[in-house]
Parts: structure tokens; sequence; C-alpha cells
């Protein structure tokens, strides 16, 4: 009896189905591959924060390109790769008195890239030599927000023996922003709707000395309806005595009881608060935190809840503190 054929060209089909499902991203199968590059980034500025460095700083691509990196070029020389979540960077080892361009591109997951952005030119200022002096702080420091993801920050000029180059702006000990000399006032996007920040400006000059802090700024954005409630403790307090610090807030409203905070100190975590079952508080909140360091030690504190989730919400306001006998 003759076999029959059809067993046959099952099995082919089947061989040829598996090696179209091997083939990359189903090219093979006929499937649809993308091609089409994000948009590029815009809002480049490029500052100088010293005779051999320079500050570049771009806006956030669009989710909807599905950016996963940006790439960030001088004079068409690719010198910076980063990740989608920085849109930021120092660029180092540069010559004082000389004029730099710089542009971005943004990367996606399929390997595409955008076109380059708009340059941003900028000339490095004169090295001055054995500057030790660091800038005097910014004696004053102002905000407001505007929305619920900007906010816009004034200071009053620094001083400096050879001149201020820069000013950067920290949020929670971490720079997020550098305006130029000439600068006194910057609009800060990008932040989170319903968020306590807090906010301050250093000088630099030329040789990359950085002044203290200026007054702290602690604004926080208004909640916005699409992003539902805000997920920072509110209303956050310390207050110090011999050998303690006591702790109080206002839970945020996420829809369960929230029983668990995490505590920073001077920008690292140190302990989880928790509260048992029956013990989670209704409304304002308190912790006796115990202070075995000298007196006249400085605190920076801020908390955040555990969302219902498992992950972290927002900080709360910052308190600053020093320690007493």
């Amino acid at each position: 009896m003759r076999p029959t054929t059809a067993p046959r060209r099952a099995g082919a089909a089947l061989a040829a189905l598996a090696l179209c499902l091997a083939a990359t991203a189903l090219t093979a199968c006929g499937a649809d591959t993308d091609t089409r590059p994000p948009h590029a980034p815009g809002g480049l500025t490029a500052r100088a924060g010293s005779a051999t460095s320079v500050h570049v700083m771009w806006e956030s691509a669009d989710p909807a390109d599905g950016v996963t990196g940006y790439q960030v070029f001088q004079s068409g020389r690719l010198v910076r790769e980063l990740p989608a979540d920085k849109t930021m960077v120092d660029v180092t080892g540069l010559t004082a008195q000389t004029a730099y361009a710089f542009t971005v591109r943004a990367r996606d997951a399929a390997g595409n890239r955008s076109a380059p952005s708009t340059a941003a030119q900028v000339t490095t200022p004169g090295a001055k030599a054995e500057d030790h002096l660091p800038p005097t702080a910014p004696p004053a420091t102002t905000g407001s927000t505007e929305g619920p993801r900007a906010v816009r920050l004034s200071w009053t000029p620094a001083t400096d023996d050879t001149g201020v180059t820069a000013y950067d702006v920290h949020q929670g000990g971490i720079r997020i922003h550098t305006a130029g000399a000439a600068e006194t006032s910057t609009t800060l996007t990008g932040l989170q709707p319903g968020t306590a920040y807090s906010f301050t400006v250093r000088a630099r000059d030329g040789s990359d000395n950085s002044s203290p802090d200026g007054p702290v700024v602690a604004l926080t954005t208004p909640d916005d309806p699409a992003q539902g409630p805000g997920t920072a403790p509110g209303a956050f307090t310390a207050a110090v005595s011999p050998g303690a610090v006591d702790l109080g807030w206002t839970a945020p409203d996420t829809g369960r009881e929230t029983s668990e905070y995490q505590l920073y100190v001077n920008d690292q975590p140190v302990t989880v608060i928790q509260f048992g079952a029956g013990a989670v508080p209704k409304g304002r909140a308190s912790y006796r935190l115990t202070a075995t360091e000298p007196a006249g030690t400085a605190w920076a504190l801020k908390l955040r809840a555990r969302l219902p989730d498992g992950t972290w919400g927002a900080f709360s306001e910052e308190r600053r503190i020093t320690l007493a006998g």
C-alpha cells in the first residue's frame, strides 16, 4: 500500500512554522517590523559648569515613542550613552575657552534612532589657576508651582572672587538642573503631581568649587485628577529633644490603611516604620526616633509610604534639624 503524502506535507508545514517562529521579530512570517524612529529630543541646553566641563540637558521623550535611551554627541562625535530615565549629563575633559556644539538622539527598543536634536552651542570659560575658594551661597530663594508637573524657582545672585559660572539646583540632595551664570530663575518640569519637594540652589565657579546650599524652598505640586490622589505623607514634622526626634505626619489617601513607611536620613534609608494589625493610626501618625549621634549633628529627614501595590510612594517634604544634647 502506497503511503499518503499528507503527513509528509503536514510535517513540512510544522517545520516551516517552527523556523518562522524562531526568526527574529517574526519577519519571516510577514509580521510588521518597527521601523519608525522616535522624535528628536527637544529643549536641549548646554551650560558651561567650569573651564573643562559642560552640563547638557534636554526634555524627556513622549512615552508613546517608546524611547529606551539617549546618545549625546559633541560636534558629531558620540560621547555619552544614557538610559531613558536620564535627561542630563556632565561632559568633562574639555578645553578652556573653547566653543562646543552638542546634539542628542533618542533610541527605541528596536534600535531606531531619532534625527539629531537642534544643536546647543556653548563656550567654556577661561581656567583660573589655584582657585580653591568657593562662591557664597545664593542669599535668597523663592518658588511657586506651575501646575501638577512643574515649579518655578528664583534666587538672588551669589558672589565669587573669580566669578560664578553656573547655578546647580538640588532636590533631596541630588542635582537635577544647572542654570547659567547670568540666570536667576528657572522652570523645572517632569515632576510628579501631588508630591512634596525640597529645592536648594548652589553656585559654582570656573574651578568647579561649589557654594553651600542656599535657603530651602519646600513646594508641593497640586494633584492631577487624571493621576489619582497624591502618595506623599502630608504635614511631615520633626521635633528635636535630647536623645530623640519625634516625627509626625498624615497618612496619604491610598484607598487602604497605610501600615509601613520608609524613613530617610541625609538621603539614606535608615529604618522602616511598621504599624501592626489594629495599631495603624487613623489620620495623624507619630514615631519617636532614638538619636545616638552627638549634639549638633545635622539631619535631613523625609518619609515615604508603602502603597497597596507594594511599591513606595512619593516622599514627604524634607525636614532639616540639628540634634540636641
